[in-house]
């Protein structure tokens, strides 16, 4: 799916967490529902069929609990997008990505053929549908999900090109299929982020590594045969070995659809590390060579992860918003928080709390432009029903359809509701960050909460539960958000009408 993802190291974050954060976008025209649930062992599938490829796979016996943001609606089968495990392993499954004709002329996707006459029906490989599900239960790291997600694609193959981020508390990895059965992967650096757009990203990648130490690089087992024999380095005179000019692409629609969002994003974190506009800028919305990795100028909070995975080239020409100066380029290119998006999910797991309260998943549902971003525990035996409980029915009792009306009516009022969003999203995060900072200090102090202050205007204090409880109070909270600011958007929204009269009948 068109997505955007950004990751970071534990030294490139505020708290020393790691951080794995994507949106998941549905296609041009299309609106994907999703719902956050947990998945018990006993529902796991030890048989697993794909609906798309119809590839078959035994699963292991021993599947872990974990969560997962699945479709909503059947039809196109289960694509568990992102979740994490009680072993606290999360992973974020998938951003497409892109190729070139020379690797997919040597290693074709593998794609089903239908049954015609005598012929018998071929299965596909496996794709964004599968991935979670046959992988996330059964790995206790993330150096263990890029193996097992590896050993996958070279047996099954793939029918689509895939970028897919495991996480655990010291590690985050990248992993990126290349043709029908190969792939590599790259952890990412303590002290960096990564942001890909819908492009294949890695760069630079070290082969020695990858077949030697395997400290910072992984790859397919005869990726070096497969790179000789199709003649796929593109490096002169022995300079260092480019993933990205063998395996990826530079096409123009990759200029207006994904190496924008890369120049944004990068210019928000590194503002001046680099020149990124007029002239002499060292990179343009239109650079084929952003890096794919970079250390931030300040560490990276879960607000900056919002911020640019929500962003619409806030403050710049190409803002679709923008209603002053030259407009002649509003709108030029694909934005981040686009209309499409299904969800924004981020991945925090945190070192400095007992291992059961480690993983927290931030979820944002709808257009990022217009929401907001809330944290749950993920080591949870069920999820709250404001947010699992998503169907077809359009309804304000549902946080993904409560999100998609207010971003419909927020949008075609942009300047009157603007402020009633950046209220609701600063109310949202600032409590969640209060619910998960006063459980933690109850679980490390063994006392239940700590008291409140004589004070008026604190906070009451939190009851000691169960992070079940603890995510219930978060969603009962977040509903109320959810319902004033549907309710100030609406009334913008009528106010503005356009049968609208001046005078009335006082």
């Amino acid at each position: 799916m068109p997505c955007t993802t950004l990751l970071a190291g534990k030294l490139a974050t505020y708290d020393g967490s790691t951080f794995a954060a994507r949106n998941e976008d549905s296609g041009a025209g299309a609106f994907t529902p999703k719902k956050f649930v947990t998945v018990h062992p006993e529902e796991q599938p030890r048989h697993y069929k794909s609906v798309i490829s119809h590839v078959e796979i035994e699963l292991p016996e021993n599947p872990m609990r974990y969560t997962a943001m699945p479709n909503a609606l059947p039809g196109e089968g289960i694509w568990g997008a992102a979740g994490v495990n009680e072993a606290n392993v999360s992973m974020t499954a998938t951003e497409t990505i892109t190729s070139n004709e020379r690797v997919l002329s040597a290693d074709p996707l593998v794609r089903l053929i239908k049954a015609q006459g005598d012929q018998p029906e071929v299965p596909g490989g496996i794709g964004e549908e599968d991935m979670v599900t046959i992988t996330l239960p059964y790995i206790r790291s993330a150096r263990e999900g890029v193996l097992r997600l590896g050993k996958l694609l070279e047996q099954y193959g793939t029918y689509e090109m895939n970028g897919i981020a495991f996480q655990d508390v010291n590690e985050v990895w990248w992993l990126e299929t290349i043709g029908g059965h190969h792939w590599i992967a790259r952890r990412v650096p303590d002290n960096a982020y990564v942001i890909m757009p819908n492009q294949f990203g890695i760069d630079s990648f070290d082969l020695e590594d990858a077949f030697g130490e395997q400290k910072e690089h992984l790859c397919s087992a005869d990726l070096r045969e497969f790179i000789r024999d199709n003649f796929l380095d593109l490096s002169m005179n022995g300079s260092e070995f480019n993933a990205r000019d063998a395996f990826g692409s530079h096409s123009d629609s990759d200029h207006s659809y994904n190496t924008p969002r890369a120049w944004f994003m990068a210019r928000y974190l590194n503002p001046k590390t680099f020149r990124w506009d007029g002239p002499d800028a060292d990179y343009t919305p239109e650079s084929d060579d952003i890096p794919w990795c970079l250390v931030p100028e300040k560490k990276i909070t879960v607000e900056d992860a919002k911020y640019v995975l929500s962003a619409h080239y806030n403050g710049t020409q190409y803002d679709p918003y923008r209603k002053y100066g030259d407009l002649s380029e509003r709108g030029k290119y694909r934005p981040i928080g686009i209309n499409r998006n299904n969800f924004l999910s981020l991945v925090q797991i945190r070192p400095y709390v007992p291992a059961e309260n480690a993983a927290v998943e931030w979820i944002a549902y709808g257009s990022n432009a217009f929401n907001a971003f809330v944290p749950f525990y993920a080591n949870i035996d069920d999820t709250p029903e404001y947010l699992a409980n998503t169907a077809s029915t359009v309804t304000t009792e549902s946080f993904y359809w409560a999100n998609r009306i207010i971003a419909a009516m927020a949008d075609a009022h942009f300047d009157l509701c603007k402020a009633h969003i950046e209220r609701y999203s600063s109310a949202v995060a600032a409590k969640g960050h209060w619910y998960i900072k006063q459980h933690d200090k109850a679980v490390m102090s063994g006392q239940g909460c700590p008291e409140t202050k004589a004070d008026p205007a604190a906070e009451p204090a939190l009851k000691p539960g169960t992070r079940e409880e603890i995510n219930r109070e978060i969603a009962a909270f977040l509903k109320e958000e959810t319902d004033k600011v549907l309710a100030n958007v609406l009334q913008e929204a009528s106010c503005a009408m356009k049968n609208g009269y001046s005078r009335s009948d006082a």
